[in-house]
């Protein structure tokens, strides 16, 4: 890595937590994207010092764009967006739409996401083959991960706001729900 690292990003996504990396060469115009330690963009010899790069990132390709704003003089700010939404606003609305558990099974650290639109449920960046079915209070989602039965539970809260709760089991015992 140089010395022109000008930003460093960790972005939560449903196949992992990637680190996204921005080299900035203000006095030879190179920038350079890296995702998870690959390069994903180079470019050299840009004279125009400000302005956009976009590019992918995770297995579902989300769009990710680094925008790059003169604050004053040679002073440079850069922010992240995903999706069209800065990071913060990502992150934020990201957590209404997904449910994540972080658990240790058989010695091995576990990230099991929950993406609730499509039910679609994630372990350590794999989608995971899953089995639907309804029940009276709701609905369970049943995967195993190794020799583990493990099944979401959605059931209503009750209340309007809180809407539906999402309760991961892992061998009938409860995993608590961690926040990203």
């Amino acid at each position: 890595m140089s010395s022109d690292l000008a930003g460093v990003w960790e972005v939560a996504l449903s196949d992992g937590v990637h680190r996204i990396e921005f080299e900035h060469g203000t006095t030879t115009g190179k920038r350079v994207i890296l995702v998870d330690g690959k390069e994903v963009l180079r470019r050299d010899w840009m004279f125009k010092l400000v302005g956009k790069e976009t590019f992918n990132v995770g297995q579902s390709d989300t769009k990710a764009t680094i925008n790059i704003d003169a604050v004053s003089g040679f002073a440079y700010e850069y922010t992240l967006e995903i999706n069209g939404k800065s990071l913060k606003q990502y992150m934020e609305n990201r957590s209404k739409i997904t449910s994540t558990w972080l658990l240790n099974l058989d010695g091995i650290d576990c990230r099991v996401v929950l993406e609730k639109d499509t039910m679609d449920v994630w372990c350590n960046g794999e989608k995971i083959e899953t089995a639907g079915e309804f029940v009276d209070d709701g609905t369970e989602t049943h995967f195993t991960l190794g020799d583990h039965n493990c099944c979401v539970k959605a059931v209503s809260s009750g209340k309007r706001r809180d809407g539906i709760i999402h309760t991961l089991l892992v061998d009938g015992t409860e995993i608590a729900e961690c926040t990203e």
